[in-house]
């Protein structure tokens, strides 16, 4: 029987609440599949950890993770930690240590979701956002001069390599053309002269190798109306680190909200563990109430199953959380229900054995 050996990194805030259940999702798919199996580690890192030790994580915590076949992480960030530490020193160092060069966020409005959007259909909503997830605007790279002064001058630099550039790029148009949708790229070639110039230039240096694949592509401004206005026209989107974390957390707002935001963080390579990660944030407010939702966080489980090679389980998986929201009997309180965390978890469950012994 085959074995999956995964990271778990349940973080702060709610990561730990919503992380239980997509764990106890991928036992039971172990249990009903008879094909394999999973084995868990539990790593303490996160906003608690730092302010016990003065680090998010092991200083050798990159060479432990190596030795898994995956990643899962619940949520990152708490009040009393700044931002930009708990991001930089722990989700961005896995990401970029591990070259998980590819972020990908389903925006897919499954049965059952709340859509803010009047007349959509789900099959008006249906894309999915391949970002750039190594470089770009999250690179690090800039100075601060003349601090506190009043000469002061911060520089933040985007970093757009070749290398960086062209691989998100062809990872796109080879996703396009397999399941044999739209590439549509989002850039800002008009404004940002050298970095988004390029990435047009680069996106069409590709296309040729592509010619099979319908291309279409957009200002970040306007791309983000039609993601409002008109979603139908998008299937797979390709967009740099910082357009595509803004525009996905918006398609998360027409699809349901961030209780069904996913991400996996995806080194095509497989030379390094991949990570996979609700992307709602830690949500300290409602903390250990035992009210959060783990759709999202079952979600990427599924995501977590594609990667594996298990498709078919992966989308079992999604086909329950669909049916869990059509029928509406568990729910958390942002989805108007009144069900806690882990019975929207023992909800899946329950249908997810329904669904095998109906097979």
């Amino acid at each position: 029987m085959k074995e999956y050996k995964v990271a778990v990194i349940a973080g702060d805030g709610i990561g730990p609440e919503v992380l239980a259940e997509g764990v106890k999702i991928l036992n039971k798919v172990s249990e009903l599949s008879g094909d394999f199996k999973f084995q868990f580690t539990y790593f303490p890192w996160g906003c608690q950890y730092y302010l016990k030790n003065g680090k998010m994580m092991d200083e050798d915590g990159l060479e432990k993770l190596k030795a898994f076949d995956a990643i899962y992480l619940g949520a990152v960030g708490y009040p009393g930690v700044p931002d930009h530490i708990s991001l930089c020193d722990l989700l961005l160092k896995i990401r970029k240590g591990f070259d998980q060069y590819v972020n990908i966020r389903p925006v897919q409005l499954l049965d059952g979701a709340p859509c803010p959007l009047k007349d959509i259909t789900r099959e008006q909503i249906d894309m999915l956002v391949i970002r750039e997830n190594s470089e770009g605007e999250y690179a690090g790279a800039g100075d601060w001069l003349f601090k506190g002064k009043p000469e002061e001058v911060v520089l933040q630099t985007g970093v757009f390599s070749r290398k960086g550039t062209e691989r998100i790029i062809r990872y796109a148009y080879e996703e396009a053309r397999k399941t044999g949708r739209t590439l549509t790229s989002i850039s800002k070639g008009n404004a940002l002269i050298y970095s988004m110039v390029f990435w047009d230039q680069v996106f069409a240096e590709v296309g040729k190798e592509y010619p099979d694949v319908k291309t279409y592509s957009y200002l970040v401004d306007a791309a983000s109306m039609f993601f409002v206005k008109d979603p139908g026209r998008f299937q797979v989107v390709v967009t740099s680190n910082l357009f595509g974390d803004i525009l996905t957390d918006l398609g998360a707002a027409i699809s349901g909200g961030m209780g069904l935001a996913a991400g996996a963080n995806v080194n095509p390579e497989r030379k390094y563990p991949s990570m996979f990660e609700p992307i709602h944030g830690s949500a300290p407010d409602i903390a250990g109430k035992g009210i959060a939702n783990p759709l999202a966080s079952i979600w990427s489980v599924s995501q977590m199953l594609d990667f594996f090679g298990h498709e078919d389980w992966g989308s079992k998986v999604l086909k329950a959380i669909e049916q869990v929201m059509v029928e509406k009997k568990a729910l958390t309180p942002d989805m108007d229900g009144q069900a806690k965390t882990n019975e929207v978890g023992d909800e899946v469950v329950t249908v997810l054995s329904k669904m095998y012994k109906a097979k």
